[in-house]
């Protein structure tokens, strides 16, 4: 199996006024063939996705990661959000953040909380995302059905069949997304990804290989 290059850095977003802390794998050659942006859950970190493989399996795929922690969590608390939690924030923030980090074409990993940031990003800046992997984001209810059916890029929509709330909701609104693919994680609630990792990495890896 090839090798793989982790790092870590702090990334300078304006409008935070404090610099973003962020994970980051590729593979060890430095030719990646996709480049994946994972945001988090308000109670987790860009430690989760390392801790859980993401990162890992990402970079053996092929792909360079990146992990943020959002502002004001993580090694993130002292960046200012640009938006209150619940709230949409700027789609002009997540694509400062990809500029930055230099996330051309990218791949956006969208759970829970992050959506206030993912959503407005994938209809404001749609020609910057490859592909959409959102696993039950909040706010999807605060756009119209019209809006969904603009989005064409692929979009994996993952969510735990446990997760009667946000999941089931969520689904209800991006099941608009006229070219959408969805994985249902049985006996798996909110966050899905962490409680079956291997089906959470089969179904992420069979997606980006099919782009």
């Amino acid at each position: 199996m090839s090798a793989v290059k982790m790092t870590e850095g702090l990334l300078e977003v304006a409008s935070c006024k404090a610099p973003l802390f962020y994970r980051q794998s590729e593979p060890a050659s430095g030719a990646a063939k996709r480049r994946v942006l994972l945001l988090h859950g308000i109670r987790f970190t860009s430690e989760n996705w390392l801790h859980v493989g993401t990162l890992e399996t990402l970079a053996r795929a092929g792909c360079r990661a990146v992990a943020v922690d959002l502002p004001g969590l993580g090694n993130s608390k002292s960046a200012e959000a640009p938006a209150a939690v619940g709230e949409l924030a700027p789609g002009g923030f997540l694509k400062e953040v990809c500029e930055a980090l230099g996330l051309s074409a990218v791949v956006v990993v969208s759970p829970s909380l992050s959506g206030m940031y993912s959503l407005p990003f994938l209809f404001q800046h749609q020609a910057l995302v490859q592909a959409y992997i959102p696993i039950a984001p909040i706010c999807t209810e605060k756009f119209t059905a019209e809006q969904y059916q603009s989005v064409t890029i692929p979009t994996l929509i993952v969510y735990g069949d446990r997760d009667t709330q946000l999941g089931e909701a969520s689904l209800g609104n991006l099941g608009k997304m006229p070219n959408h693919s969805v994985v249902v994680m049985r006996g798996a609630g909110h966050a899905c990804y962490l409680e079956d990792p291997d089906a959470w990495h089969r179904a992420l890896t069979e997606f980006l290989d099919a782009l």
